[in-house]
């Protein structure tokens, strides 16, 4: 088995399962941590901050610090900055979003925006959509954090990001930039961040769909665990595969 110097780790169905602790994902950070391997975790999540995300892995007793977490939107904001500079953006989205536009340089405006970027809003309103349609219209570029149709909560499957983002992509005919997962654009963040050679890069997660395809897009080696979304006798996975599988995180050695 192949010896990676550098683990770019998802976080729901791969460390935990909304608030259950994955015990065998806790343990693979432990080894990583006591082999001094360098990891990142690299969610699509874009409401929170990577402090409060660490917060909540400490709560398990994952070994995890706030450098320590790429989120979607943090990825969003770091690569505006890098292609473009600091920009007047127009936002929808939470605290995790704004955070992160803030702390790269980036001003919030109503209007005259360079950029508008999506992220799940839970207090979306017409008016912002509106809004944000006339700024895309008028020639801002549209950039969103993710285009997760849905996310899993305990009231069932709700409307994730990629379906808000589509009202303003079918209202301005203007195809949306995305950042998050499957894309590549957020692993090629993470891994200016991480430091490590692309080639001894591993990406670890339990979606096919998400996680496995952005390592791929990445050009990274990948991982995929049976511990999630993605089952052993669903299809997809099989066409193209991942470079490893595992039914456990116990069963890969670092």
């Amino acid at each position: 088995m192949k010896q990676f110097t550098g683990y770019l780790l998802d976080l729901d169905g791969t460390m935990y399962r909304g608030t259950e602790r994955i015990d065998a994902g806790k343990r693979l950070v432990d080894r990583l941590a006591d082999a001094g391997i360098p990891y990142l975790f690299v969610t699509n999540n874009s409401s929170k901050t990577p402090e409060q995300i660490a917060e909540k892995l400490q709560e398990m007793e994952i070994k995890a610090e706030p450098s320590q977490v790429m989120t979607s939107a943090e990825a969003c904001a770091s690569y505006l900055k890098r292609k473009h500079g600091e920009l007047n953006v127009y936002a929808i989205g939470e605290h995790g979003l704004l955070t992160a536009l803030e702390s790269e340089g980036h001003t919030r405006v109503s209007e005259k925006a360079d950029a508008v970027v999506m992220g799940i809003d839970r207090q979306l309103t017409y008016e912002k959509l509106a809004d944000a349609c006339l700024q895309v219209r008028n020639g801002a570029k549209f950039v969103s954090t993710n285009a997760d149709k849905a996310v899993p909560t305990e009231r069932g499957m709700l409307p994730g990001n990629g379906s808000l983002t589509s009202v303003v992509h079918v209202s301005t005919g203007v195809e949306p930039l995305f950042i998050g997962k499957p894309e590549a654009i957020i692993m090629e963040e993470a891994m200016k961040r991480l430091g490590t050679d692309p080639s001894l890069t591993v990406m670890v997660g339990d979606n096919y769909e998400t996680d496995i395809m952005a390592g791929m897009r990445a050009g990274i080696a990948t991982l995929l665990v049976f511990s999630g979304f993605t089952r052993p006798e669903d299809r997809a996975w099989q066409v193209k595969r991942p470079d490893f599988t595992v039914t456990t995180l116990d069963d890969w050695s670092v």
